[in-house]
């Protein structure tokens, strides 16, 4: 049966709106987790009760975030079989093992200890307990390894043979599917960012409670923790961006070409600020550039040779016959830039942050703050910023909390349509992926429901993040301040049934 391309194109918008959607809760599932082990680890050394009552509000944003994570992630699952067969099918078995193990992790291994972390508070002794929360932190990590060598996979097919009989592609080198340059230079960026959007998740709220002198012990504690992750995570993200330019520059240099809208090849090649192309042209009309800073970027030379999209398309036509190779350009090309800019937009928010709030010997003795005021924020040792900038400059934090989420969906979207028109790089055209017998109107009417049932979604997740965000830290009772010794708890306990710490 011959698929019109009207079917292909509604099943990747269902695809991506679905995909983007649930990616906005796995990075913030991955540094949530961590930062609250983190947290909770301080509060287990140092016995100091800033550090529980942190635990237990980030603990609570993160069950909320991690619970619609799953919720919308078990809708990928099913579009694989309702729109995407013939995919299915060409990939499934090289998909089974590193799929098989995300499961084996986030259904039994991420779920158990959650569940122990989150009824454990007053039956687990506290080290025991604290245990739990790491588990499942490096869990999550290991969930999005596994997910993520899948999809390099797609990006860049090793360890496999192709078997014409059966036309799917098979697996023969499992160890070299999860360690190729391709996934481990992907998990380091992915990552990073993932940190560093936790990192602003963390400074955006805390800056609003901040701003109303509110929960100040607690929230001056979390603003300098997610400052300090967001300048870390910021650093390492660009240097594993660079690291993974390279290896898309060797492997897919059409989507390096896209990314920079390099129509023709240029030894030195310069990296565009900004540009206004014809597509149908294959030229740009305005280009503002810096030469030799895309050669550098793909090659780590100044001076390297870089193909642009006209000669890569032609390569690529002499390899795997007449067509179209390239992607959505301007798609690729503003993508590329809005994930780079609202990433480091976050970066510099966290950087001015440290500098702003930082203490002791860095300011002067007549304006610092204790542990129960708001931080003064200090331009210079004895400058202390204006009441007018230092609003500003609250809001601002606020505002950086969406700022990678942007980042990581216009990067997912980059890394898949710049894919284009591969839905396996080299092997499986996105055209001959789709479902065989699934109408355009069925695709169209799928799309609308999951559509639908996102926003409702949505609209449950924000009120539950705006509630209890705005609520703060909980107030510590008896039983949090005293965990139990034993497991089970202690034996005046043992007939009290297990308490929801929340």
């Amino acid at each position: 049966m011959q698929l019109s391309l009207e079917t292909v194109d509604v099943a990747r918008w269902q695809f991506g709106i679905t995909t983007v959607y649930h990616f906005l809760f796995v990075p913030l599932t991955i540094s949530l987790s961590a930062l609250t082990a983190v947290l909770q680890t301080a509060w287990v050394r140092s016995k100091n009760e800033k550090y529980l009552r942190a635990t237990k509000f980030w603990g609570k944003l993160f069950l909320i975030n991690i619970a619609m994570g799953v919720a919308t992630g078990i809708v990928q699952e099913f579009q694989f079989g309702m729109n995407w067969s013939d995919y299915s099918r060409f990939v499934g078995d090289i998909f089974g093992a590193p799929l098989a193990f995300e499961a084996l992790i986030a259904f039994f291994f991420e779920s158990t200890f959650i569940g122990l972390w989150i009824f454990g508070w007053d039956k687990l002794p506290q080290r025991i307990h604290l245990a739990c929360i790491w588990i499942v932190s490096i869990g999550t990590i290991l969930s999005a390894y596994f997910i993520l060598a899948a999809n390099s996979w797609m990006q860049h097919p090793v360890g496999y043979t192709y078997n014409k009989v059966t036309g799917r592609a098979e697996l023969t080198d499992f160890w070299k599917v999860i360690t190729q340059d391709t996934t481990l230079v992907v998990v380091f960026h992915t990552l990073t960012a993932a940190f560093l959007t936790g990192a602003a998740f963390m400074i955006g709220i805390s800056a609003y409670h901040l701003a109303r002198k509110k929960h100040i012990a607690v929230m001056r504690t979390s603003l300098r923790l997610g400052l300090a992750v967001a300048v870390v995570a910021g650093l390492l993200t660009a240097i594993s961006g660079d690291s993974l330019g390279k290896v898309m520059f060797k492997q897919q240099p059409m989507k390096m070409a896209a990314a920079e809208a390099l129509w023709d090849g240029q030894g030195p090649a310069p990296f565009s600020i900004f540009a206004v192309g014809d597509v149908d042209k294959g030229h740009n009309k305005v280009a503002v550039e810096i030469p030799g800073i895309l050669s550098f970027l793909a090659d780590g030379n100044f001076s390297s040779y870089v193909p642009g999209i006209n000669d890569v398309n032609k390569a690529e036509q002499q390899k795997y016959g007449p067509g179209d190779y390239r992607p959505n350009i301007p798609t690729a090309y503003w993508g590329f830039r809005w994930m780079i800019g609202f990433g480091m937009t976050s970066f510099a928010v966290g950087l001015a942050g440290l500098w702003l709030t930082r203490r002791k010997l860095w300011v002067a003795e007549e304006h610092r703050t204790g542990e129960d005021e708001a931080p003064k924020l200090m331009l210079t040792r004895n400058t202390p910023f204006g009441d007018r900038f230092a609003a500003w400059y609250w809001r601002i934090a606020l505002w950086t909390m969406v700022f990678p989420l942007l980042a990581n969906s216009w990067g997912w979207i980059f890394t898949e349509t710049g894919r284009q028109p591969w839905a396996v790089y080299g092997l499986l055209r996105t055209s001959d992926a789709v479902s065989p017998n699934v109408s355009t109107g069925e695709v169209f009417a799928s799309l609308i429901a999951f559509t639908l049932l996102y926003a409702v979604l949505a609209v449950v997740e924000t009120k539950l993040l705006l509630k209890y965000a705005k609520a703060g830290p909980p107030e510590l009772t008896d039983s949090d301040r005293n965990p139990p010794t034993k497991i089970g708890g202690d034996s005046t306990d043992a007939d009290r049934p297990m308490a929801f710490s929340y």
